[in-house]
């Protein structure tokens, strides 16, 4: 218990530093953007506010998700993290599509751009949010929250890249043009990565059955117990990264007592552990009752 307190400690110290370490790099590419009249520069600042807001959409859900539960909470703020991902899965598309309007306009009308002055605020970023990269690294292994917020991180971190790189051929070749494709590039691969970390989330906060779960295998396996006879009404979803539930009823060949159900529902929630990681089981009993039997039935 404690060992999780302290990891959950040093998850928070290391939002907190990515935040602060952000918001610097956001303040000081927003006056070299502007001073140089890079668009490529500006779209990175924008992205790296998009993190600030995100580190903070996650930290506070990270906080959150460790209150206890209670009367007018019973799962406490579990899902907070998972609304989080959401919300910050959400800003990567949108910052994007903003970016994608701006380049194109751009595009149209090359500007000259202030090279030295993108090259090294872009060597600055780079170092920072490959720092905050490697803080956040292990715990976005596990958390679908810290994920979405090392995503943010590892996104700008390459398109702070790009954009040294566009500041390079710039300074060198005078191909002023290469601020607007950088971008564009940037915000198409910011719409990649944020796509699937929101179709993720969404599929979570719907409740939906995860992708590594067929049903009929449950079924089958549940099945396979003796005295049992159909398991229906069944829905499987994830309360959050760490926890798996499984509703359910079931079915019995015979009139059992309430001790045989109990043994039966240990087994029951071992083979689920075993075979599905499934670590939170309610069954209901049932026998000769009059319902629905199909495995989905919509309640």
């Amino acid at each position: 218990m404690e060992d999780n307190h302290s990891h959950s400690n040093k998850k928070h110290r290391n939002l907190v530093l990515s935040i602060l370490l952000n918001i610097l790099i956001t303040i000081a590419q927003v006056v070299g953007g502007l001073i140089s009249g890079s668009l490529a520069l500006l779209s990175d600042a924008l992205h790296n506010f998009s993190d600030v807001i995100s580190l903070i959409v996650s930290y506070v859900a990270s906080k959150l998700s460790r209150q206890k539960a209670s009367f007018h909470r019973t799962f406490g703020y579990k899902r907070a993290e998972i609304l989080a991902a959401f919300i910050n899965a959400s800003t990567l598309v949108i910052v994007a599509i903003l970016l994608i309007i701006e380049a194109f306009k751009r595009f149209h009308n090359p500007q000259p751009i202030e090279t030295s002055l993108v090259i090294w605020l872009a060597l600055i970023a780079i170092l920072a949010n490959g720092f905050s990269v490697i803080l956040l690294k292990n715990d976005a292994k596990n958390n679908l929250n810290m994920r979405s917020a090392y995503l943010h991180l590892l996104t700008d971190m390459m398109a702070s890249f790009a954009v040294l790189i566009g500041g390079l051929l710039m300074k060198f070749y005078h191909w002023f043009w290469v601020d607007s494709v950088l971008t564009l590039l940037i915000a198409l691969y910011l719409i990649w990565v944020g796509f699937d970390l929101l179709v993720k989330s969404s599929k979570m906060l719907l409740l939906f059955t995860p992708d590594h779960i067929d049903i009929k295998d449950v079924v089958r396996a549940v099945h396979q117990l003796p005295k049992v006879n159909r398991l229906h009404h069944v829905h499987i979803w994830c309360l959050n990264d760490e926890e798996l539930h499984l509703e359910a009823h079931l079915e019995f060949k015979e009139d059992i007592s309430l001790s045989e159900f109990d043994l039966i529902l240990h087994d029951i929630e071992t083979l689920l552990h075993q075979q599905f990681e499934i670590n939170h089981v309610n069954i209901q009993p049932e026998f000769n009752k009059e319902d629905p039997k199909q495995i989905i039935v919509q309640d």
